[in-house]
């Protein structure tokens, strides 16, 4: 890929975002930002892989990207974009709209690559929903983080995040007051962790399966990055939301070891 040419530049209005993602973390949560994302790859192109816990994860992981000097544009549901006025901020701030479940979806992923080959750094959600695995241990991914590194070349640094889940429920709105109080009075702590990137070395998107086994790469390198940020929750969470729902259908094979 030619990395020589100018990369985009996150537009002020996404940069003061940012800043105030992280005044609205600090109230609620002690927000732990653990490894690094390299100086080369900060300003893109990069794909940033995250595990997704609660609709309280955006405003993380922006707090934390900042963190590390990073100012991805998100891939969000199409729902966002819709609204009034969220709409119109997510546009302006250079994010990227998913419709999912519809014929749209291709022209997302399309719209991505050419993103990320100028430059830019994409964060995703693999899994491509809030994770209903009874654990919270990342799902089976679905294939689109993968298609997107091979389409564009760029290097995928997986993203692991744990306690978001103890701030807003899985249904929020409703819950929303409960759940920011019982956080402002608790604080729980958030830990998120850039891993190395994967190596997705002896795959070719030419060879049938290899963006399942791209997206197993991945799902396996949030999983290895989530184990350390909840040694003492290594099967079950306990802070346990009522009205999540589980799912064990699209459950992944990889689980702590040891």
């Amino acid at each position: 890929m030619d990395t020589a040419r100018t990369t985009w530049q996150p537009p002020a209005l996404w940069r003061a975002a940012q800043l105030l993602a992280r005044g609205v973390v600090a109230p609620l949560a002690r927000l732990e930002v653990s490894g690094t994302v390299p100086e080369a790859l900060r300003r893109g192109p990069l794909i940033l892989a995250a595990n997704h816990l609660s609709p309280f994860d955006p405003i993380v992981l922006t707090a934390a990207c900042r963190a590390r000097g990073v100012a991805p544009r998100i891939m969000a549901t199409g729902g966002l974009f819709r609204a009034p006025v969220i709409g119109a901020l997510m546009r302006r701030a250079g994010h990227l709209r998913v419709d999912r479940g519809t014929a749209a979806v291709g022209g997302a992923l399309d719209a991505a690559a050419a993103a990320v080959a100028a430059g830019s750094v994409i964060l995703v959600y693999p899994e491509g929903r809030i994770g209903l695995d009874p654990g919270l241990w990342p799902e089976r991914g679905k294939t689109g983080a993968a298609r997107l590194a091979f389409a564009c070349g760029a290097p995928v640094v997986p993203v692991a995040q744990w306690g978001a889940h103890e701030v807003l429920p899985y249904r929020a709105p409703r819950g929303l007051l409960k759940g920011v109080a019982r956080a402002l009075l608790r604080r729980p702590v958030i830990r998120v962790h850039f891993g190395e990137p994967v190596d997705l070395a002896g795959l070719s998107p030419e060879t049938p399966g290899a963006a399942r086994r791209a997206t197993d790469r991945i799902i396996d390198a949030i999983t290895d990055a989530l184990v350390p940020l909840r040694p003492d929750e290594p099967d079950r969470p306990r802070h346990v939301d009522p009205g999540r729902p589980v799912d064990t259908s699209r459950s992944h094979r990889r689980r702590p070891q040891g």
